[in-house]
């Protein structure tokens, strides 16, 4: 045998192995998808989100208290009569007193550390009515306002109290944004916002709107 002849084998079996690793490439370039970083593929975007959750649920949550909210006075005479069917008939119930929307119009009196006082017309003298502007806001009642953010929906109990302070956050851009809380006293505000009923003489209202007269 030739060395020509001897050659051919091993030139056979190079192309061979080159072609099977050229076959090999191609595969595996079909199987691999690009993801491009913030796309709704990126593993990132898995995690959870307050600011992206606060910002989303805000405007669900605040149409929801708009449409259910109760006139103030309506409201305190409800109370008044009977404290639990008051807040079965108009709350969401939570596990340390219902979540309650509420409407009133009142006189802005005395500023308390991240509250303002409200006299509201109609309402029994030893109801104090106190209105969160800021610049913290304390609470989850508007979280739990709808009943349709519950904690299942979360990994842990860190989420989930992040989800309250994102929605939060979004009532100090939205709705208190552009309103200079010390500057308020003697003014007429119109309030809707929500308040977890504990203590019947004393509602202290997260709002969802404000508006000054």
């Amino acid at each position: 045998m030739n060395a020509k002849s001897k050659s051919q084998p091993v030139w056979k079996s190079r192309w061979a192995g080159i072609a099977a690793v050229v076959v090999l490439l191609g595969a595996m370039a079909l199987d691999t998808k690009v993801v491009g970083i913030g796309s709704e593929h990126d593993v990132q975007e898995q995690k959870f989100s307050p600011v992206a959750f606060g910002a989303e649920q805000f405007p669900i949550i605040k149409q929801d208290v708009e449409k259910r909210a109760v006139d103030g006075v309506e409201l305190s005479k409800a109370i008044a009569a009977d404290k639990k069917a008051a807040g079965e008939k108009y709350g969401v119930a939570t596990s340390t007193g219902p979540v309650i929307p509420v409407s009133f119009t009142g006189v802005v009196g005395e500023r308390k550390s991240n509250y303002n006082i409200v006299a509201v017309e109609g309402l029994p003298p030893e109801l104090t009515v106190r209105v969160q502007t800021g610049p913290a806001l304390n609470g989850t009642d508007l979280r739990d306002a709808t009943g349709k953010i519950e904690f299942g929906q979360f990994t842990n109990q860190i989420e989930y109290q992040d989800a309250g302070s994102a929605i939060n956050n979004e009532v100090k851009k939205a709705v208190l944004g552009g309103i200079d809380p010390n500057a308020l006293s003697g003014k007429t505000i119109s309030v809707t916002g929500v308040f977890k009923l504990v203590n019947p003489k004393s509602w202290i209202v997260i709002p969802v709107r404000l508006d000054v007269k």
